[in-house]
């Protein structure tokens, strides 16, 4: 692998770091958004068993707001419990931006990477012919500067698709997860509204 890296020269090294900070990405991305983590399927029965038995306290709120993001959104439903159903759902739609914005973060970088990424190759690309084109004097051609050019631009390239590929990958699965998880907790959010509000059971 180092001795690739050598071969491709400098233009490679952007490439090397775009790489490790799309893996890095993958790798905190893929902890931070598991189910259990942004919608534990049981959250919205055990808030309802807590109405049940007398409401919520700040306590509850606080751990509930530490629980996950969709307790987020419950804790901020909660705290309007006696307001009206318009300052509730304008509550929840605040924190549910927050917390879009928490499930997307880092995303925008990883789909940066996954379209500079052929960018960053072609420009390997370029240099690589560069030199190539470069070996060539009037007193003939330097053969090591040749295969040297050839090395640069085919390297390049083969690195700029090879990041490129599996962080559009990575990106695209996420966004799709991401809009999933909104989705759910749209959802239940709406339902505990109503249960607040006592349009269901």
């Amino acid at each position: 692998m180092w001795e690739i890296i050598l071969a491709a020269g400098w233009p490679i090294w952007p490439l090397v770091i775009a790489s490790v900070i799309a893996l890095a990405i993958i790798v905190e991305r893929s902890w931070a958004l598991r189910a259990s983590v942004v919608t534990p399927e049981q959250l919205l029965p055990e808030v309802q068993n807590w109405l049940k038995q007398g409401g919520v306290t700040r306590e509850t709120l606080s751990r509930l707001e530490a629980h996950s993001l969709l307790g987020k959104v419950f804790a901020s439903a909660l705290a309007n419990i006696g307001n009206s159903r318009e300052i509730t759902k304008e509550a929840i739609e605040e924190t549910g931006r927050a917390v879009a914005h928490k499930l997307e973060q880092y995303l925008p970088t990883l789909g940066t990477i996954a379209t500079v990424a052929p960018l960053l190759g072609l420009l390997g690309t370029v240099i690589g012919m560069v030199e190539l084109f470069g070996s060539f004097t009037n007193s003939g051609h330097d053969v090591a500067q040749f295969a040297r050019g050839i090395s640069v631009a085919l390297y390049n390239t083969a690195a700029g698709i090879v990041v490129a590929v599996p962080a559009m990958i990575a990106y695209r699965y996420f966004r799709s997860k991401v809009d999933g998880f909104l989705v759910d907790m749209e959802q239940q959010a709406i339902k505990l509204v109503e249960i607040i509000h006592g349009d269901r059971n």
